[in-house]
């Protein structure tokens, strides 16, 4: 009989300075990160040029050189690394976004292609300026969307990260979606 996959990650948690865990707590990890990442690039904008794998491996590289991994659980250590998806990919499409308004460069004519990805890298910008808004005003509904929408997580799942109950996280993704709705409106602006 298989042990509980939680419980796994959790004992690798505890142990990750032991030689070999963290080879080991990817294997064990893994398909949850890719499910995550396939999530996270599904939301992109068409035209991002980010792939599934790169996302997962940067993500990791992210999450294993951070000095600070006092990751408590499995739900804990999958809130952090929604938390790293979405901020690598935010920083992609601002060094995109960079790019198509010059990035230092000469300018020249962009065609329909190139225009239409600069618009979408603006779309993934201003959702993650709407959510260090939402955030300023309540920041565990802002982890409620990180944790959800990026993440991927059930319900039950970000109550358990947040330490909520679960009535409290679909109370939270309620009030932000309508939030974000009307921040993001262009009829707002």
């Amino acid at each position: 009989m298989k042990s509980d996959p939680s419980h796994q990650i959790t004992v690798l948690l505890n142990k990750w300075d032991e030689d070999g865990t963290a080879e080991e707590f990817m294997n064990v990890v893994y398909g949850e990160l890719r499910r995550m990442a396939r999530g996270y690039i599904r939301r992109q904008p068409d035209g991002n040029s980010f792939q599934t794998t790169d996302l997962i491996h940067e993500t990791y590289i992210k999450l294993v050189r951070n000095e600070d991994r006092n990751w408590q659980n499995r739900a804990h250590f999958f809130g952090v690394a929604a938390s790293a998806m979405r901020h690598i990919l935010v920083d992609h499409a601002r060094a995109r976004h960079a790019e198509k308004r010059g990035g230092g460069l000469d300018r020249v004519s962009l065609s329909e292609t190139m225009a239409t990805v600069a618009i979408q890298s603006r779309q993934v910008l201003d959702l993650d300026d709407a959510l260090k808004r939402l955030a300023e005003l309540d920041q565990r509904k802002g982890e409620v969307v990180e944790l959800k929408y990026f993440g991927g997580l059930t319900n039950e799942e970000a109550a358990e990260v947040l330490l909520v109950s679960v009535e409290t996280v679909k109370r939270d993704w309620r009030f932000a979606r309508g939030w974000l709705l009307r921040e993001l409106d262009p009829e707002n602006k």
